[in-house]
């Protein structure tokens, strides 16, 4: 492959956390060292539809996904496919859903939760987590820097050309706290303060790294709809490509051209928007 990349998704988080609350993030921002744009979410505004959307870049109104209770196989092609095709590794450390949508489905719990498949064409390297049981009074999400450390552990076991994180503790914490209380301020404190350590072991070992949600959420701790607060989120880029003007905002359906044109790997003709990186 031409270049490596990580694609972090922090679950649910919406654009006015991100800019006031990752003090780590926007720190990089200041310094020069990243660059930062708003991206908005697809509508729905759900977070299977947006997971679908993400990879393949084509809407809910193409692929299918319509929300949480609808995951299947995807037909599209996508970006772990695309990447698999130019000859690249791949890995995932996520929510069961991506699992279904990009490698088979339905999840086996046994079969699906860690596989090391080195000829799949998708997801070579998964490692998977369900959330089986999750409502407000038990959210069931795993430790996050448990989670950067397996994405690191899997970049330096199999030499990943392309690695995908999602974690859903703040889309939980949102729907149960709502947005504009303590318990949200310490618990993205607490996210930005756990990944800060591992984006420069990712840098230095070669790669770019972008940081975004899938969506935002509103004062209510909802999303799926239409409104501003809960699709916008922000999105952060450690690399060396060239950007848009800062008050640009991004596109969901843009996240998957770009990062097969940051890999060198083929986009495919269903991938219609503009790149955002150059």
């Amino acid at each position: 492959m031409k270049k490596k990349l990580l694609l972090i998704i922090l679950d649910g988080v919406p654009y006015r956390n991100w800019r006031r609350l990752f003090g780590n993030l926007e720190g990089w921002v200041q310094s020069g060292d990243a660059r930062v744009w708003k991206h908005r979410a697809v509508v729905p505004s759900t977070s299977a539809s947006c997971y679908a959307s993400i990879h393949t870049g084509v809407s809910p109104q193409v692929h299918g996904c319509t929300g949480n209770g609808n995951v299947f196989r995807l037909s599209q092609p996508d970006v772990f496919s695309q990447v698999r095709a130019a000859g690249g590794v791949t890995g995932a450390v996520a929510h069961s859903f991506w699992s279904q949508f990009f490698n088979r489905h339905p999840f086996d719990f046994v079969r699906d939760i860690e596989y090391d498949e080195p000829d799949s064409t998708t997801i070579n390297h998964g490692r998977f987590h369900s959330m089986t049981g999750y409502g407000t009074d038990n959210q069931m999400t795993p430790c996050d820097v448990d989670l950067f450390a397996t994405l690191t552990n899997l970049c330096h076991r199999f030499g990943l050309d392309y690695g995908m994180l999602h974690t859903c503790t703040l889309d939980s914490m949102g729907h149960r706290f709502y947005h504009d209380c303590q318990q949200m301020d310490h618990a993205c404190f607490v996210m930005d303060e756990m990944l800060a350590p591992f984006i420069p072991q990712w840098r230095a070992a070669g790669y770019e790294v972008i940081v975004t949600a899938d969506h935002g959420q509103d004062d209510r701790g909802h999303h799926g709809g239409v409104s501003e607060w809960q699709r916008d989120c922000a999105l952060y880029y450690f690399g060396p490509a060239d950007g848009p003007p800062p008050d640009t905002v991004i596109d969901q359906l843009q996240l998957a051209p770009t990062i097969l044109s940051r890999l060198g790997a083929p986009i495919p003709d269903s991938m219609q928007a503009p790149l955002f990186l150059t």
